[in-house]
């Protein structure tokens, strides 16, 4: 009986172990990615541009030898005061993009910047402002709200401001604390929303080490990316942690076994 004992814990055991080694392999993210694949394979990429859409809020500095000539293009709001007189500098007027990618621009009027880069916005609205200035402007254009959401199984879902206007998705997953163990590292969504407010869902591996030359790999300004339980936290989101339901398992399994030994002996 002993024997028999011995021969049904260590099946316990490997299978547990099997299990584990199973969830190990869907935990890492970019598998296979050896060294030869990163140099023998590499592909060229471009480089990462924001592109201006609707409901963006930018700033643009308009600078030149002679500030007065500029002064007109160069709208601030002043500070706000709660009756103690303050000497704190007036923040850049900020710009909101309508619907149709347009900005009301100070003496030029409507200027449409909707899908364009922030370089070609600043060669669009420096080229309108030779006809104003006398001078070749320096125009500096500044995403104020850019910013995509991270939810689902991550340590600390939130919202997150970029203000280097780029982030790919290992970047933000870093932000958010990375995922949890019950995250699916292959079934990672992007919620997206284009120029014209049509949604879609985007579905990425992030254990294939392809995912670097994804079109996807960079997200955009108000991207959300929620990333989906696996079965086990799905199936016992309610009970409690996965482990603590293995080693629960466990323990009922040997004690049924101990004590059919003992009745049987």
């Amino acid at each position: 009986m002993k024997k028999w004992l011995y021969i049904f814990t260590v099946a316990l055991v490997v299978l547990f172990s099997l299990a584990a080694c199973n969830s190990a392999k869907n935990v890492a993210y970019i598998q296979g990615a050896g060294e030869g694949d990163m140099f023998g394979h590499l592909q060229e990429t471009p480089l990462y541009d924001a592109h201006i859409m609707p409901k963006d809020l930018l700033t643009i500095t308009v600078s030149a030898t002679d500030p007065e000539a500029v002064k007109p293009f160069n709208l601030t709001v002043p500070s706000l005061t709660t009756g103690i007189t303050t000497y704190s500098q007036p923040a850049l007027q900020t710009y909101l993009v309508d619907n149709n990618g347009q900005i009301n621009f100070p003496v030029m009027g409507m200027i449409t910047l909707g899908g364009l880069t922030k370089r070609q916005a600043e060669e669009k609205i420096t080229g309108l402002l030779n006809k104003y200035l006398k001078e070749q402007p320096v125009v500096t254009v500044r995403f104020v709200n850019y910013k995509i959401s991270v939810l689902g199984e991550v340590a600390r879902p939130n919202t997150f401001t970029i203000v280097n206007e780029k982030v790919n998705l290992f970047e933000a997953l870093a932000m958010a604390g990375d995922m949890t163990i019950w995250g699916r590292r292959d079934n990672v969504k992007i919620i997206r929303e284009d120029a014209n407010g049509n949604q879609s869902v985007v579905v990425v591996n992030l254990n294939d080490p392809g995912i670097i030359y994804s079109p996807y790999y960079f997200l955009q300004q108000n991207d959300v990316l929620y990333v989906e339980p696996n079965k086990t936290k799905a199936r016992n989101s309610d009970i409690g942690s996965a482990t603590g339901i293995w080693l629960s398992a466990t323990s009922i399994l040997i004690s049924v076994a101990t004590l059919l030994i003992n009745v049987l002996k």
